[in-house]
Order: structure tokens, then sequence, then C-alpha cells
């Protein structure tokens, strides 16, 4: 039952990340009014037709920011795991030259003809 719990709420947090957007938009659409009356920047200037636009582009600014900083924060999190750090210079280079090496592992062919190895007869 717990697992079943964990995966739900693994899930939810995983799908919420996701629609960002869409939640955001619904709550627009939901507090449409109280936005455009209250947090809408442009509220003494009816002439703009803006009816809380603003904010919604604020917002939808905001959650574009703040996934792209998370973007940039695990690519930088991936970069640096990628580098071996030691104050060694030998011991680095012995470790590059280990990941680098690749064994001669060849398959030597069979010299001279055989029944497999031969034109197609025409005729």
């Amino acid at each position: 039952m717990k697992y079943r719990i964990t995966a739900v709420l693994l899930i939810f947090c995983i799908m919420s990340s996701s629609f960002s957007r869409f939640f955001i938009y619904a709550g627009f659409e939901l507090n449409r009014n109280y936005i455009a009356t209250k947090l809408c920047e442009n509220r003494n200037k009816p002439w703009l037709h803006c009816n809380g636009k603003c904010y919604l582009m604020k917002k939808l600014k905001q959650a574009e920011d703040k996934q792209n900083a998370n973007e940039r924060e695990t690519q930088k999190n991936l970069l640096q795991e990628a580098f071996y750090q030691t104050n060694d210079p030998v011991k680095f280079f012995t470790h590059v030259t280990g990941v680098m090496c690749i064994p001669n592992n060849r398959i030597d062919l069979p010299q001279g003809h055989g029944a497999i190895f031969r034109p197609p007869q025409l005729g």
C-alpha cells in the first residue's frame, strides 16, 4: 500500500512539473476578475484592455526562467561529475589513459578461399 501511495505521489510530482504552464493558465482563468481588478499593472488604464494578461505573461515568464535555471543547474552538476578531480598529475594521466585504453581484441579472418566466399555462378 505504501508503495502505491509513493508511486502516485511521484507521478503527481512529475506531472505537475510537466504541466506547470497549464496550472498557471488554469489559475488565471479561475481568478481572472480578481487579477484584473487587483493585480494587473494596467488596471488604471482601461483603454489598453489588458484584463490581467500582463500578470499572466509575467507568471509564465517566471515559470520559464525557473525551468531554465533548473536545467542549467542539472547540466552543471552533470559536468562537474564528469571531471576527475585530483592534485596529483601522474594519477590523473594514468586515470585518463586507463579510460582511453582500448584492448586490441581483433578477430583474424581466415586466409584463403573457402566454399562460403565465392562469387555466384551464372548459368
